[in-house]
């Protein structure tokens, strides 16, 4: 026995009533694709040979269009590549140059002052070869040939300087030492700049 009506709640109808919208639109684009494909043109196909060149002509500058945007991006990439290549290499230079030099600066003070000599020796020799192995690790294909001249000059004379220090040369062998090492230092450093 029927006692009361249920009734459905708004958001209940709404659904509904969005679904069966949704159902009825689906419907009649399905009709309509359906009796849209289903017309034949009649004729005979025919090439318009008038327009045949100019169609070549289009395609051929759309090919050498796409061909030279390719190619610029790809010179983009590798200069990209490049710069990053350098910079990471001249960081490397500068960070490790500048660490010895601190350390070595150390041991002149203590070397002019009668300080600790013997204590401040052997790190600023471990400076000395750390930074031209640094150095040398940061060259790679992408530098200069003047870059990596610079760079491995820079080597040597660290290598130069940490010798000197460690043969406990006399100051006029250090100093010519030291001096190659701040003009091997100040090259790379100017060729870096343009990076």
């Amino acid at each position: 026995m029927l006692t009361r009506w249920r009734t459905a709640s708004r958001a209940q109808t709404r659904r509904h009533a969005r679904v069966g919208a949704s159902v009825a639109g689906g419907v009649a684009a399905l009709v309509m694709g359906v009796v849209g494909c289903t017309s034949i043109v009649g004729g005979t196909p025919e090439a318009d040979t008038s327009e045949a060149p100019a169609y070549r002509s289009s395609v051929s500058a759309s090919v050498s269009a796409s061909e030279a945007t390719s190619s610029i991006r790809e010179t983009q990439r590798q200069q990209s590549m490049t710069t990053q290549a350098v910079r990471g290499a001249c960081g490397r230079f500068a960070s490790s140059s500048s660490d010895a030099v601190d350390v070595v600066n150390k041991y002149v003070e203590a070397f002019n002052n009668g300080g600790d000599i013997s204590g401040t020796a052997g790190p600023a020799v471990e400076a000395l070869n750390h930074s031209a192995d640094e150095v040398v690790a940061a060259i790679n294909d992408k530098l200069s040939p003047d870059l990596t001249d610079a760079f491995n000059t820079y080597a040597q004379a660290a290598r130069g300087v940490a010798t000197a220090i460690s043969a406990k040369s006399p100051v006029s062998v250090y100093n010519a030492r030291k001096d190659e090492l701040n003009r091997a230092r100040d090259k790379g450093m100017q060729l870096c700049k343009a990076f």
